[in-house]
């Protein structure tokens, strides 16, 4: 045990084509990266592995099985969240007098639309308005200051 710890211990020192000749000498292939701490992690892991004995045949056969179950993303897009209950409601046209001027926004599905823009929040709006960030809901007056 203590030859492998003192093994590890020395993959420390060397320099990452040392490690990358030392990668291919334990895994038999080129390593996708290049990186130094990714080649000393997975080359001391596979030291381990081979001298310490890897997964039993209960874990692989269990990592099998999960494995088999997993269902990847057909590239299709996922829904949309649903909006918070407290949200304006799709439709809704949001008033706000700012500096002498109304201000409408309306509500879509996909965002707010102001000035012939779309934005993805309130708050994207509020500062196209002000040129300074807000919380879109406390400009517009749907939510109050919480008391400090």
């Amino acid at each position: 045990m203590t030859e492998l710890i003192d093994e590890i211990a020395a993959l420390r020192a060397l320099t990452v084509p040392e490690l990358v000749a030392k990668y291919e000498s334990v895994f038999g292939t080129k390593p996708r990266a290049r990186n130094k701490p990714f080649l000393w992690k997975r080359v001391a892991w596979k030291l381990q592995e081979q001298r310490l004995g890897g997964l039993s045949k209960l874990a692989k056969s269990k990592l099998e099985e999960l494995i088999s179950d997993i269902r990847l993303p057909t590239g299709a897009p996922s829904p949309r969240p649903a909006p918070p209950p407290d949200a304006p409601m799709i439709g809704t046209v949001l008033v706000r007098r700012w500096k002498g001027t109304d201000i409408r926004v309306e509500v879509q599905t996909d965002g707010f639309a102001w000035n012939g823009a779309r934005y993805k929040s309130l708050s994207a709006v509020a500062q196209a308005i002000t040129g300074a960030h807000w919380n879109g809901r406390l400009f517009f007056g749907l939510a109050t200051r919480r008391p400090a």
